[in-house]
């Protein structure tokens, strides 16, 4: 008589721990929004403004050099981090790049008057910040059970969020500071989360699909083990490592990948890696990015009888409800469905905050005892939507593009492939951060019109080219591109079950991998 072997009842609650931990987003998410309220505290703008008309006043050029560097440095930090996923691995790049954020934010609260150092302490934080951002979707997407895989990376987003709320709150109690403890407090408690995610170093583990790749089967084995909770010869640690071993053999047979093969037509490599791209260009054209950098200077020509402060912790509260439903609907709506109701959604929150605040905001500098009624009733439709605009976000563009990210592509080139979507999210974080203020001074709140217009490029972009990848394992999303299926029919695809399919698509990769060396000899 065969003995059947016993299952351990796998649960998900360890990787859930290591996700939320991993998703450190706070980090970014704090540092987007601390510096919006630092740009009007009279003692940064003292420290780093000039004189006008005997006031200290920060300019839209400094406005736009202070919030853009942060910016700047994500782009390089997203691509350099390619090179350390692949030769430190996953856990100790996560660690180094934690460590150059903390540099970075020491460098930036030691700053006394100058501008400079602002600046580069800024930039190298935003090393930090980039190269994380691509990292904790590869880490997330390779060490999470397909079933709660969006909602693991979803909580990268929330965390974003939940550190943006919880800057604009730290803002709000120490702006009216009359030194420089008012905006060096804020700034200089990013060292805290640093040290937080470099604590990490005690308990991370690998991602397992690093280390089979690189021949490290028995930890590669216990950290699967570890992930599902059950004991390291249960079944279910054989069979997940029978199944990443045979993805790895197909997609190591070509030899070392280069940055190059992201856009080659094998295993339609160009459109998975397009694709990233692109949802993570439409995102930052999303408009939300506008108010979370220059909210309170924004809000400040919109005649509101709320301090600017106030609105920005309200939009903050408004980003961290909205985020919370996107942990369910991730995978029960769906990606592909998020992004087309959140494109209608945003798009109409745009066009009519942008056209009532044109037609009806005082201009810009207009004292408030001179605002008519219609000014200030105009005011609070362009801070209604604007808050609705930031909660429709927080749903459906916000997180959906990261998780798309996370989970389309092979190992082969995952790391780069993340690496050139990250870095375009970063390139254009730093486009609008740079020329948004300027843009404004000159259009005002016709500036959201453009969002409005990206808004509708993005639904339909979504519908014809962004297939779904809900309940598809990394190797199931490798098939359905590979088969050609239509994006507006991947709801209905279903994967290959069994072996025989298995060894087929192993096959299939080999015989491919050889073609590429003999065209190539």
């Amino acid at each position: 008589m065969v003995q059947v072997p016993t299952r351990a009842v796998p649960t998900n609650r360890r990787a859930i721990i290591l996700a939320i931990f991993i998703a450190f987003g706070f980090l970014f998410g704090y540092d987007i929004g601390v510096i919006s309220g630092c740009l009007i505290m009279p003692d940064f703008q003292r420290r780093f403004g000039t004189v006008v008309d005997g006031q200290p006043t920060l300019s839209s050029s400094r406005q736009s050099i202070i919030t853009s560097l942060l910016s700047a440095g994500t782009f390089v930090g997203s691509l350099c981090q390619a090179f350390t996923s692949d030769s430190m691995g996953r856990r100790g790049s996560i660690l180094l790049w934690s460590g150059i954020f903390t540099i970075g934010v020491i460098i930036q609260t030691a700053t006394t008057y100058s501008l400079a150092q602002i600046t580069i302490g800024r930039f190298i934080a935003g090393l930090g910040v980039g190269a994380l951002s691509a990292i904790v979707p590869l880490y997330n997407g390779e060490t999470s059970p397909k079933a709660i895989r969006g909602m693991m990376i979803v909580l990268y987003q929330f965390q974003i969020i939940i550190g943006i709320f919880v800057s604009y709150v730290i803002d709000l109690g120490t702006h009216s500071i009359n030194s420089s403890a008012s905006w060096r407090i804020p700034v200089g408690l990013q060292m805290l989360w640093g040290l937080i995610l470099l604590s990490g170093i005690f308990f991370l583990p690998e991602s397992p699909r690093h280390l089979l790749g690189r021949g490290r089967i028995d930890e590669c084995r216990a950290v699967i083990a570890e992930l599902n909770s059950v004991p390291v010869d249960d079944p279910l640690v054989g069979e997940t490592l029978e199944e990443l071993q045979i993805g790895i053999n197909a997609e190591n047979e070509g030899g070392k990948a280069g940055w190059l093969e992201c856009f080659s037509t094998r295993n339609a490599l160009w459109w998975r890696t397009t694709n990233g791209m692109m949802l993570q260009f439409i995102q930052q054209l999303n408009g939300q990015n506008f108010y979370y950098y220059y909210g309170d200077t924004f809000f400040q020509s919109a005649g509101t009888q709320l301090s600017p402060y106030v609105i920005q912790t309200i939009l903050g509260a408004v980003s961290v409800a909205g985020t919370i439903p996107a942990l369910y609907l991730i995978d029960n709506l769906g990606r592909r469905r998020s992004l087309l109701i959140g494109s209608l959604l945003e798009a109409t929150c745009a066009i009519i905050a942008g056209l009532v605040g044109h037609y009806t905001l005082a201009p810009a500098g207009t004292a408030a005892s001179l605002l008519t009624p219609r000014n200030k009733s105009g005011g609070d439709v362009l801070i209604a939507f604007a808050v609705l605009h930031v909660f429709a976000y927080s749903m459906f563009w916000g997180p959906t593009p990261w998780v798309y990210l996370g989970e389309s592509f092979p190992l082969r080139v995952r790391p780069k492939a993340i690496a050139l979507g990250s870095a375009t999210n970063w390139l254009w974080n730093f486009l609008l951060s740079f020329f948004s203020p300027r843009i404004a001074a000159d259009i005002g709140p016709l500036i959201l019109l453009i969002f409005f217009g990206m808004l509708v490029f993005g639904w339909f972009y979504v519908f014809f080219a962004i297939p779904e990848t809900k309940g598809l394992s990394l190797e199931e999303v490798d098939e359905m591109y590979r088969a050609g299926v239509k994006p507006w029919q991947s709801s209905k695809f279903v994967p290959s079950v069994g072996r025989v399919h298995d060894t087929a698509t192993s096959e299939n990769e080999v015989r491919d991998a050889d073609e590429k060396k003999s065209s190539s000899a």
